[in-house]
């Protein structure tokens, strides 16, 4: 069934899986060996759908080979290559695999990187001053606005992106390299 069965697991430094497909109980292999130990793993496996390369990354897969590539140097290179801590996929999979990051940093971490969107250009430069120290008045004067512009862009600053107050907007600021 599988060359994950053949030694062994604690003895080898990268781990060569062999599959015909990667069936679900093949992934479910591929995720007990990846939990046991945090060796790379070599997959050869006839064909891999593009939706099945999230699963093998997770479970630590380095390198993926058609089962074809067994009897040449492809293999050999591919364990040498994962035993050096690198990775060794087809530029077909790579490139799925990049757009796939791009998709989801796209989609998901953008965002939720800010619950009321980016902050414009005077609400992170009234942040700025806040950290700096001044107080509604003093900000006011170095802006050229007035004490009620500012007060108005920090109520809407505290309450798009839900804080509770002036130095919990600073403190998220500061955290998330808004300033």
């Amino acid at each position: 069934m599988s060359a994950v069965e053949a030694h062994p697991r604690g003895e080898a430094d990268v781990v060569v899986a062999v599959f015909e497909q990667l069936s679900a109980d093949a992934v479910a292999l591929l995720r007990e060996v990846s939990a046991e130990t945090d060796k790379p793993i070599v997959l050869v496996v006839d064909r891999l759908a593009e939706n099945e390369l999230p699963i093998v990354v997770e479970c630590h897969v380095v390198a993926v080979l058609p089962r074809a590539a067994v009897g040449d140097d492809r293999l050999f290179d591919s364990v040498r290559v994962a035993a050096a801590g690198e990775a060794n996929l087809p530029s077909d999979l790579l490139g799925s695999l990049v757009a796939g990051t791009e998709r989801l940093y796209r989609e998901l971490l953008v965002p939720a990187r800010l619950p009321g969107g980016e902050l414009s250009k005077r609400e992170v430069d009234v942040l700025r001053l806040m950290a700096d120290g001044l107080d509604t008045r003093e900000i006011a004067a170095k802006l050229s606005y007035s004490d009620r512009t500012v007060k108005n862009i920090i109520y809407a600053i505290v309450t798009r992106l839900q804080l509770r107050n002036r130095s919990h907007a600073v403190a998220y600021a500061i955290r998330n390299s808004l300033i």
